[in-house]
């Protein structure tokens, strides 16, 4: 079956601080550990009063010190906020302490404001422009040093630690078929382009050393709850984050309310179902109904989920909920004989 992996934006709750934060997370990453996800990742954001995870490469090394098996990355490294080869040496020492678990998305928009992104000494001309650059000179850095090479990533060189493009448009699943790389799109919250760019992606694939076939996570919101109505009240936790980044409030995640209409406007959630459309909220039946539709339709070889819940014990469930609805998809598709597995898997094939 499709596996799944998890997003975490180690959130920062109303009445909680940055350490309850990722203290949660390495729970959270526990927790998925023993149901069988694939993938934890950890995306980089800066100047988010809500976000946690902003020294990414730092909370990766957390997350990987406290678990066993499950594969820990970004998902993603903001590439032109970094030189190539400070990312170089970050995740070659990331994969010489834990080998073979550590995946590098990468993502070409600054997640911050523009104001945000002159204080990380981002040269805003040409930054994003020169983003196949450094994809390639990084690339380079993760490969075997060549004769005469002056400069190499120590540790960091010979790791071929796993690259990903990530992205919300067209440009990364072009660049990312273009050079033969594993792709995620970012639908959990901008899903407007995302039938067009898979197509894409998969139409230009041009195979590498690095992956013969195409393979495309794609990002989903998971809130499962035991009831549909219970989970639609812990999601206004998630809606009412988007609005207030949106009202250019942006804060830390708020509690729950029992009808987002007494927060939203008509207009704001409008553009709440819009930007969330890629969500699948409510009980098992409901969500499991709701993956198995999404999974069909974009043919997806890889589910990464994220589940930005206010109470740590409801997410923690809401987890569980996903694993035991897509171990009853496995089921269903076994027994009607249908193929369940997607082939090769970029780091850390199964």
């Amino acid at each position: 079956m499709v596996p799944f992996s998890v997003l975490d934006l180690a959130p920062i709750t109303e009445g909680g601080t940055a350490g309850d934060a990722l203290r949660n997370t390495l729970d959270l990453a526990r927790h998925v550990e023993t149901l069988g996800y694939r993938r934890y990742w950890l995306a980089e954001h800066h100047n988010m009063p809500g976000i946690a995870s902003s020294a990414t490469a730092v909370v990766i090394g957390h997350v990987a010190a406290g678990t066993t098996r499950i594969r820990v990355g970004s998902g993603g490294i903001m590439l032109p906020n970094h030189a190539p080869l400070v990312i170089a040496e970050q995740f070659g020492t990331l994969d010489s302490l834990f080998p073979g678990r550590i995946d590098l998305g990468l993502g070409r928009a600054p997640g911050t404001d523009m104001v945000t992104a002159r204080a990380l000494r981002r040269d805003l001309a040409d930054s994003a422009d020169r983003f196949p650059e450094d994809v390639a000179e990084l690339r380079a850095y993760l490969s075997p040093a060549v004769p005469g090479q002056r400069i190499r990533a120590i540790p960091g060189e010979g790791t071929k630690v796993p690259i990903w493009l990530l992205g919300s448009s067209l440009y990364s699943a072009q660049l990312a078929a273009m050079l033969g790389m594993p792709f995620a799109f970012a639908s959990h919250f901008a899903p407007a382009a995302l039938m067009q760019a898979l197509a894409l992606y998969r139409s230009r694939f041009q195979p590498s050393e690095a992956l013969q076939r195409p393979y495309a996570m794609v990002g989903v919101n998971v809130i499962a709850a035991d009831s549909d109505r219970e989970a639609a009240r812990l999601f206004t936790s998630l809606q009412q984050s988007f609005v207030n980044l949106r009202r250019g409030q942006p804060g830390r995640l708020p509690p729950p309310v029992e009808d987002i209409g007494s927060f939203a406007l008509p207009a704001e959630q409008a553009q709440l179902e819009q930007a969330l459309a890629c969500s699948f909220v409510g009980g098992p039946d409901k969500v499991k109904d709701g993956l198995a539709a999404f999974i069909a339709h974009t043919q997806a070889d890889e589910l990464i989920v994220s589940g930005h819940i206010f109470d740590h014990a409801a997410r923690l469930r809401s987890f569980v909920i996903a694993a035991e609805m897509r171990e009853a998809l496995a089921r269903t598709a076994e027994s009607e004989g249908r193929r369940i597995t997607s082939g090769q898997t970029p780091g850390g094939a199964e």
